[in-house]
């Protein structure tokens, strides 16, 4: 019998975590993510404002071979479209420039990139994304011209 009694506490305090215990566990998991979370998210935002600028030196070196071809950037109206699809029709156009592309790449907070031509700064174009506000003409805009 004083074994059956030694048997039952062990087995008692095998038996898990006490309630306090799972309160103690969720108080600290809870003030790693408040410490750890904002440090994350604000990596996670760098990294799409530097996708973005990767993407706009492609769309760069991909008008420069356009530019060569046809003699011209494409207009605001042909866009960055024009390096998939021959906008009207242009004998000397030997795209598609995108490779493996259907539609032009959007940013990476899924919203298109704006393309102008002539450029309002001084260069042949513009090609920006609103950044992360979703709104041109903010700090968090990245363009060609940068």
């Amino acid at each position: 019998m004083a074994d059956d009694l030694k048997t039952k506490r062990i087995r008692k305090s095998e038996a898990g975590m006490t309630l306090m215990e799972l309160i103690v566990v969720m108080i600290v998991i809870g003030m790693l993510a408040a410490v750890a979370g904002p440090k994350i998210y604000d990596q996670m935002g760098k990294s799409k404002k530097n996708i973005a600028r990767l993407q706009i030196n492609e769309f760069e070196s991909m008008l420069g071979i356009y530019s060569f071809d046809v003699g011209r950037f494409p207009t605001t109206y042909e866009g960055l479209h024009a390096l998939i699809q021959n906008p009207t029709g242009i004998n000397s156009w030997d795209g598609p420039y995108m490779k493996n592309k259907q539609e032009v790449p959007l940013d990476p907070w899924s919203r298109p990139y704006t393309y102008k031509s002539p450029g309002e700064n001084g260069a042949d174009y513009d090609i920006c994304s609103a950044g992360a506000d979703g709104v041109e003409g903010t700090n968090d805009d990245i363009c060609s011209w940068q």
